[in-house]
């Protein structure tokens, strides 16, 4: 059962999707500082900016993506642990978040740090990470608009089995 009017439903809805897109843009901008960096443009200046991009971007919007997220199920009908799709989406989403906040940023911190002495395998860490996280918010997204699977139920018992998929 919805627990917020409709206009504060879709303004919820709104602000998921804006922090969701800005999330992939700051992504896209980490992969392509990554890939020219790659290619030999001046590390003195990409990995600097790249640690700009995750401090300031980056690492805060995957936050709020959370965040919101997690208030979106909560005070709508989907609901947390209720679907499998929202489950999976959740699961992606938090590995993510630790992701970015335990490795990313500390790497591409330390890279703006090296400056020219940054080897060809530090450059892969820009490249290689943005790539996987690109990935896992297209699944992400893919699984928002199709929402596979069911509904899950717990059983009396502990048994869980899965419900036709139906949508509230």
């Amino acid at each position: 059962m919805s627990r917020l009017s409709p206009a504060a439903r879709k303004a919820l809805l709104t602000l998921h999707l804006v922090t969701s897109l800005g999330w992939l843009g700051a992504d896209l901008v980490l992969l392509t500082l990554g890939i020219v960096g790659l290619r030999g443009a001046d590390p003195a200046v990409v990995y600097p900016a790249a640690g700009l991009v995750v401090t300031y971007l980056f690492a805060p919007l995957s936050v709020v993506v959370w965040l919101v997220g997690v208030a979106t199920a909560l005070l709508t009908p989907w609901g947390l642990l209720r679907w499998r799709w929202v489950l999976v989406k959740l699961v992606l989403t938090t590995v993510m978040l630790g992701l970015v906040l335990l490795l990313l940023m500390p790497t591409v911190r330390g890279l703006g740090e090296l400056g020219p002495a940054v080897t060809t395998r530090d450059r892969l860490d820009l490249v290689i990470p943005p790539m996987v996280s690109t990935s896992v918010l297209i699944v992400a997204t893919v699984l928002s608009t199709y929402k596979p699977w069911g509904r899950r139920r717990v059983r009396a018992g502990g048994n869980r089995r899965p419900v036709a998929a139906g949508r509230p």
